[in-house]
């Protein structure tokens, strides 16, 4: 049985949930390796993948993803077994700069990076 392929219009028209996660206490750089695995994948396979791993950006990353998916489930989707993770988007939040001493008088500079966290499904 052959499928249809789908054209850009036809994927513009299919709803969009989204779910994000503002000012994560994470370096963006730690939560992209974890994006760029589950980017493409369904929803399931995703959030299967990431309770894999023990790491913190993949905790952050996964509690976004299921955030998307309830949100999927309270605005009624039509298959939500079917659903895709669209987009993934990391991106660098404001960064606070704390001040410690550093050897010979001076101080240091230590700057606790944030990001937001944003996913879609389609």
């Amino acid at each position: 049985m052959m499928q249809k392929k789908r054209t850009d219009r036809e994927e513009e028209l299919e709803p969009r949930y989204t779910a994000i996660h503002k000012y994560a206490p994470i370096s963006a750089q730690k939560v992209r390796a974890f994006a760029d695995l589950i980017r493409g994948k369904y929803a399931d396979e995703a959030m299967t993948l990431l309770e894999c791993y023990p790491n913190r950006g993949a905790r952050m990353l996964e509690k976004v993803l299921k955030s998307a998916m309830h949100n999927a489930e309270d605005l009624r989707a039509p298959e939500l077994e079917n659903l895709r993770v669209a987009e993934v988007r990391i991106d660098g939040g404001p960064m606070q700069r704390r001040f410690r001493p550093g050897s010979r008088g001076a101080s240091r500079i230590f700057v606790h990076r944030s990001s937001h966290i944003s996913v879609v499904l389609q």
